[in-house]
């Protein structure tokens, strides 16, 4: 079993930046792709961003490729979402994910992970 922890969400001016991280505890952090996902009420959640066991791979959504970066430290068990020139329309619950048999293709979908954090707010004010 893994444990995520999500935290770093708060309130944020539109064009600001945060960064929010996610710690791992349980299992082989370096055996896990992980992801993040958001969610705004009432909608369904969505894919933000992915990276590969090792770093050498990363993904993103369209609507954040170039603003946000994720990266990992497998020494500290940690993923984190840098996020730049945020916008109000990025304002939701950013939830961690870990998954040990993602392919780069499932990267996007929810059901390659095994494993999710309790979600960290992220508010973005206009």
């Amino acid at each position: 079993q893994v444990q995520l922890v999500e935290s770093g969400g708060g309130l944020v001016q539109a064009g600001g930046s945060l960064r929010v991280s996610c710690v791992a505890s349980g299992r082989t952090f370096s055996n896990y792709a992980m992801g993040w996902f958001r969610q705004i009420p009432g909608k369904e959640r969505e894919f933000v961003a992915a990276v590969s066991w090792n770093g050498g791979y990363t993904t993103y959504a369209d609507s954040v490729k170039g603003r946000f970066t994720i990266s990992r430290d497998n020494a500290k068990n940690t993923v984190y979402l840098q996020m730049n020139s945020l916008k109000p329309e990025d304002t939701a619950v950013y939830y961690c994910a870990a998954g040990a048999y993602i392919t780069i293709a499932t990267m996007p979908e929810e059901r390659g992970y095994d494993h999710w954090g309790q979600g960290t707010q992220v508010t973005v004010s206009s």
